[in-house]
């Protein structure tokens, strides 16, 4: 047998080990979303109507609006929002959502439940996906990588929370602000589709989700030499241009919003260069130890 016949007879063994391993973990990710599909459809309802809590704060503040004449505005909403004011309860203030083809609402809680479900397993999907990287990690890499793992999560829950406390019931607001009402025989209400309500809910949670991931995504590159904390700084100027660029896609066509994204994801480069700069100490003080500081 040539050396070349050796190569490949010894590679093949690891080879169909991580195939073996890579079917396994696939196994168990798809076997974890089917039951969180399952738990998530079950519960779909109860889910759903969780998620219209924005819009019932947004059509009391507006009930509350026009029960005191017009007198509060966007600024006594955001008081509210923040919790420095008290959401009055206003009767009448209800919500009529509405589907217009027979499934329309099923097939809105499978898309549901499917959402539901990627959240929910996702600290198993994690696990799998480091547990089967791992192996290819050295020891100081694993240990380092750990950490993402749980701030990658919590990062997209404080985007989800800003979302949901704040964005929504404002966006839902204005909404509601734009109905004409009391003007005779003409009436323009607001009736949002259950269908609509989904796809708007589900794509600010991902958007702002995956916006503050920003500290992951440039502490990454920083670990791995792409970028550095001197290259952030520089580059600041365009950066908070290019937050308030996409912020203006992912969020309605309101300043207040757009401001509202745009604030924290400028924090969070702030905090980004902070951490890349730590990193460019660690690793400066590990070539000096090993004496490869460049001449």
């Amino acid at each position: 047998m040539s050396d070349v016949d050796d190569e490949i007879e010894a590679s093949r063994a690891p080879l169909l080990e991580h195939l073996v391993e890579l079917r396994s973990r696939l196994i168990i990710c798809v076997a974890a979303l089917a039951i969180g599909f399952g738990i998530c459809f079950g519960f779909a309802t109860q889910i759903y109507i969780v998620l219209l809590h924005p819009f019932e704060v947004a059509a009391q503040l507006m009930a509350a609006q026009k029960a005191s004449g017009g007198e509060s505005g966007p600024f006594d909403l955001l008081l509210a929002l923040i919790g420095l004011k008290e959401v009055p309860s206003v009767a009448g203030a209800g919500l009529k959502f509405v589907f217009t083809a027979p499934l329309e609402f099923f097939f809105t809680k499978l898309k549901l439940a499917g959402f539901g479900a990627v959240i929910l397993t996702f600290p198993v999907l994690a696990w799998q996906i480091y547990g089967f990287v791992a192996p290819g990690l050295y020891k100081k890499e694993r240990h380092a990588f750990l950490p993402f793992l749980v701030a990658a999560p919590a990062l997209f829950s404080l985007g989800a929370a800003l979302v949901y406390y704040m964005i929504l019931p404002f966006v839902l607001w204005f909404s509601l602000s734009q109905q004409i009402t009391g003007a005779g025989a003409i009436s323009v209400e607001l009736l949002p589709k259950v269908s609509d309500y989904l796809t708007l809910v589900t794509t600010l949670l991902l958007a702002f989700g995956l916006c503050f991931q920003l500290p992951v995504v440039l502490t990454l590159l920083g670990m791995a030499g792409i970028v550095n904390s001197t290259m952030l700084r520089v580059g600041r100027r365009y950066a908070i241009v290019g937050i308030f660029v996409v912020a203006a896609i992912v969020t309605p066509p309101d300043p207040i919003s757009q401001t509202m994204l745009a604030a924290p994801i400028i924090l969070l480069y702030e905090i980004s260069i902070w951490c890349v700069a730590a990193i460019d100490r660690r690793r400066k003080r590990e070539d000096e130890s090993t004496g490869l500081v460049p001449v």
